[in-house]
C-alpha cells in the first residue's frame, strides 16, 4: 500500500492564509484536502502514515511581558489541540530575536531531518511538502534518491522558492478556491 507523510512548515501556510488569503486554516480538513488530492494521481489506496506541523511558540522575554506571556499560551493551547488530531505530530523550533527581526531557527532542519529520515527508512512512498523555502531541496533529492514520489504543495507564483518548485515530482497551487475549502472559523 501507498503511504504519504505530508510535512507543513506553519510559518509558510500560515503567512500565506493569513496575509493572502484572509482566513485560518483547520489543519484537520487541509491534512485531508492534501491526501485526497495526492490520491487521485495514484493507482493504488493512499494510507496516510503522519502530518508533521513545524513552527515556533511566540517570543517571549525573560521575563516574559503579559503580552508575550498570553501570545505563548495561546501558541501552546493550538499546539496541544493539534497534537490531539490522529496521526498528527507538532515540532518545535524556537524563535530568537536578532536586530530588529524575529528569526525560527531549528524548523527547517526538523523538518528536513524528518523528511529524510522517513524516506531512507522507506516508511513512505509519497511525500508532501507545504513550503516555499529552498533549505528543503537537499531531503527532496534525497526523498526521490529513495524512490519517493515528491509534491510541493504552494502558494501563488512568487510566494515559493523557484528552485524547490522544479525539483518536485508533482505540484498542487493553494488556489483562493481550495483556502476557502481549509477556512475555519476565527475562534
Amino acid at each position: 500500500m501507498a503511504r504519504l507523510a505530508i510535512f507543513i512548515d506553519a510559518g509558510y501556510s500560515n503567512a500565506l492564509a493569513r496575509d493572502r488569503f484572509k482566513i485560518w486554516i483547520d489543519y484537520d480538513v487541509f491534512r485531508n484536502r492534501i491526501r485526497d488530492k495526492i490520491s487521485e494521481n495514484t493507482s493504488e489506496p493512499l494510507d496516510l502514515l503522519r502530518t508533521y506541523y513545524y513552527d515556533c511558540p511566540s517570543y517571549q522575554g525573560d521575563p516574559p511581558t503579559p503580552e508575550q506571556a498570553a501570545r505563548v499560551s495561546r501558541d501552546r493551547k493550538f499546539f496541544a489541540a493539534l497534537n490531539r488530531l490522529n496521526s498528527f505530530t507538532v515540532r518545535e523550533g524556537r524563535l530568537v530575536y536578532r536586530g530588529q527581526n524575529y528569526v525560527q531557527k531549528g524548523v527547517d532542519l526538523l523538518l528536513g531531518l524528518d523528511f529524510a529520515l522517513l524516506s531512507a527508512k522507506h516508511q513512505i512512498t509519497h511525500a508532501a511538502v507545504v513550503s516555499g523555502d529552498s533549505d528543503l531541496i537537499p531531503a527532496l533529492e534525497v526523498a526521490q534518491q529513495e524512490g519517493i514520489k515528491t509534491w510541493l504543495i504552494h502558494g501563488p507564483e512568487h510566494s515559493y522558492a523557484r528552485e524547490l518548485w522544479q525539483k518536485a515530482d508533482d505540484r498542487f497551487e493553494m488556489t483562493q478556491e481550495f483556502m476557502a475549502s481549509i477556512a475555519r472559523s476565527q475562534s
